[in-house]
C-alpha cells in the first residue's frame, strides 16, 4: 500500500467532555505510532462542542510530549485567524521541543461561523485571497537570519518545519504546485474536487527546495469493525453528527443508533459528502482502498474515524494498520 496517517478531530463525545477528549487522542497516537502510523495530525475548528483541538498548538505539544517517534502536526492551521509570524514562533517552539517530528499543514478557510471568526481576529477584514502571501511570509520566517533583518521568529528562525498547504478545492492545489510544497485533499468531507485537484497539482508542480517531486496526501474515513455490520452501526455517530452540523446544530459525537432512519435529502448529502468512506471488516475496507489508492495515486493516506467508543475507535485504527501495512 502507501504511508498512512491519523487525522483526529479530538472529538468529544455525547456523555464526555473535552479532558477526556484529548486523554484519549495522547492514547490513540500511542497506539497509532506502535502500529506505524507515520503521522498524527489534529485540525484546528472553534466553537465546535464535538471538537476539542481549538488551541491547535497547544494539542500537538501535548500529543507529541506523550509519544516517541511518530510525527505530530496540523492537519491544519487555519492561516487567516493568525498572524504569521505568530504560527511561525508557536511550531518553531514545537520543532524545539520535538525536533523533526513537526509538521506544519496551513489552510486558507477559518474554521468556524464569520461570528466566531470575529471573536478570534477582532476583525473581518482578513482577506482569503492574502493566503498566497501570507504562507510566503510564514515560510520566510523560518529562513536563517540575515544581518539587517529586523522581525525574526524566535525561536523559528533556521528550523527546519515541513509545510503542508492543505485543500479541498483547486485554490490549493494550485498554490501547493506553484510553492513546490507537499498537498493534503481534504476528501474525508469535501470529496467533490479530489480527482481534479489532484490532476493539477501533479501537472503543475514546480520542484523546490523543499520537495523535488509531488506529494499528495488525501483524506479518508475508516470505520472497521470485526463485521461489516458492526462497523456500520459505529459509522452512525458520525453520519449523525454530519447530520447536525448541515442542520445548524453541531453538538457532541453521539452514541450509535440502530434505528436511526434517513430521509432522501439527507441520504443525498450523506453520499456526497461522505464519498471517500469505507465502512466495514478487514475484507471490505482492504478492497476499498487498495481500488481508492489505484485510483486516486495517492502517495499517502490520512485516515479519519469519528467513533463515539474509545475502545472501538481504538480497534477501528488497528484494524486499518492491519489492512495497510500489507
Amino acid at each position: 500500500m502507501v504511508p498512512f496517517s491519523v487525522l483526529d478531530l479530538a472529538p468529544i463525545v455525547e456523555g464526555g467532555d473535552a479532558a477526556r477528549a484529548l486523554r484519549c487522542s495522547l492514547d490513540l497516537a500511542r497506539h497509532a505510532e506502535r502500529w506505524g502510523y507515520s503521522r498524527y495530525w489534529v485540525a484546528e475548528h472553534h466553537g465546535m462542542p464535538g471538537v476539542a483541538s481549538a488551541a491547535t498548538s497547544v494539542v500537538i505539544g501535548h500529543i507529541a510530549a506523550g509519544t516517541d517517534r511518530i510525527r505530530v502536526g496540523a492537519g491544519g492551521i487555519m492561516l487567516p485567524n493568525h498572524a504569521p509570524l505568530v504560527v511561525a514562533e508557536q511550531f518553531g517552539t514545537l520543532e524545539s521541543l520535538f525536533p523533526g517530528r513537526i509538521d506544519l499543514g496551513l489552510g486558507r478557510a477559518p474554521g468556524t461561523d464569520p461570528v466566531t471568526s470575529r471573536a478570534l481576529r477582532r476583525t473581518l477584514e482578513s482577506d482569503e485571497g492574502a493566503f498566497p502571501q501570507d504562507v510566503l511570509e510564514l515560510m520566510d520566517y523560518f529562513r536563517p537570519s540575515e544581518p539587517g533583518r529586523r522581525v525574526l521568529a524566535v525561536p523559528g528562525s533556521g528550523l527546519s518545519v515541513p509545510i503542508w498547504i492543505l485543500g479541498s478545492s483547486l485554490f490549493g492545489a494550485r498554490l501547493a504546485a506553484a510553492l513546490g510544497l507537499p498537498f493534503a485533499f481534504a476528501s474525508h468531507f469535501a470529496p467533490a474536487y479530489l480527482m481534479d485537484a489532484l490532476s493539477i497539482y501533479r501537472a503543475e508542480f514546480r520542484p523546490s527546495e523543499r520537495l523535488a517531486r509531488p506529494y499528495a496526501m488525501v483524506g479518508v474515513n475508516v470505520i472497521a469493525a470485526e463485521s461489516d455490520e458492526e462497523a456500520a452501526l459505529l459509522a452512525t455517530s458520525h453520519q449523525q453528527a454530519f447530520v447536525n452540523l448541515r442542520r445548524g446544530r453541531p453538538g457532541r459525537l453521539p452514541p450509535p443508533r440502530a434505528d436511526v432512519q434517513w430521509g432522501a435529502a439527507e441520504r443525498e448529502l450523506l453520499s456526497q459528502v461522505l464519498a471517500c468512506s469505507t465502512i466495514g471488516s478487514p475484507q471490505t475496507i482492504r478492497g476499498w482502498l487498495e481500488d481508492f489508492v489505484a485510483r486516486t495515486g495517492a502517495d499517502e493516506l490520512i485516515v479519519a474515524g469519528q467513533i463515539h467508543d474509545h475502545a472501538a475507535r481504538l480497534r477501528s485504527y488497528q484494524l486499518v494498520a492491519e489492512v495497510l501495512a500489507r
